[in-house]
């Protein structure tokens, strides 16, 4: 069962660890180049900014979003601030986000994220802490992914394996890391690929922050995954 209330305190605390990761930073580093493509560390920044104020949207029955194009706009014209601002406004854009996960609601109504994809309002702080989590490791400042606390991993391994079971472009493929196991992709009786790996390469290579090169496979090719 999901616990609103323990991932909450764990966004909190995801949140606590970038800002500290990121005082290592100055205005020029913070202007450099992110680990994803065409985006600064400003960039990323300003989007986990707006991204908590998306989520209060979704949380209070608003579009998460105006429009896709209006994401993008507010990513771009954030993105140059100086970073004593960009830090300020991840502060605070998350300190909204506690307080309206802190108002008293029906944690089980359905909620419309991006894309249309709906889902109960419980899992909005485990979406939060996958943002804050995921875009420390890609600010390049330290963090990695064998860095992520082992219950996120496990978690985060687990929504993404849901994600793909059943998409008619993943083979029928069986996922462990030696001690847990999940299986994804198209429906059979039994798996035609098998993946093996450390968490942070499963999840990396899920994610799309690893090409997989540190998974052993067995029958055939590492399937090529959907984009998220």
């Amino acid at each position: 069962m999901i616990d609103h209330a323990h991932d909450l305190a764990s966004v909190r605390d995801a949140t606590e660890r970038l800002l500290t990761g990121a005082t290592a930073l100055d205005n020029a580093s913070a202007a450099a180049p992110s680990r994803l493509p065409g985006w600064s560390r400003n960039h990323v920044l300003a989007h986990i900014a707006r991204n908590a104020d998306a989520l209060v949207n979704v949380l209070e029955g608003r579009l998460m979003y105006a429009t896709a194009s209006v994401r993008d706009a507010d990513i771009e014209r954030d993105a140059p601030r100086p970073l004593a601002v960009q830090l300020a406004d991840v502060r605070e854009s998350a300190a909204g986000f506690q307080a309206s996960g802190a108002a008293p609601a029906d944690w089980s109504r359905r909620v419309e994220l991006r894309n249309g994809v709906v889902d109960t309002a419980s899992r909005v702080p485990f979406r939060r802490w996958v943002e804050v989590e995921l875009h420390h490791v890609d600010l390049g400042i330290g963090y990695e992914l064998e860095d992520l606390p082992e219950e996120f991993t496990q978690r985060e391994i687990a929504f993404l394996v849901e994600r793909f079971d059943g998409h008619p472009d993943v083979p029928p493929t069986h996922l462990t890391d030696g001690t847990h196991a999940w299986s994804t992709g198209r429906s059979a009786e039994k798996p035609e690929i098998t993946v093996t790996g450390g968490p942070a390469d499963l999840l990396g290579w899920l994610c799309g922050r690893r090409d997989g090169s540190g998974l052993t496979v067995d029958g055939g090719a590492l399937p090529s995954l959907p984009p998220l």
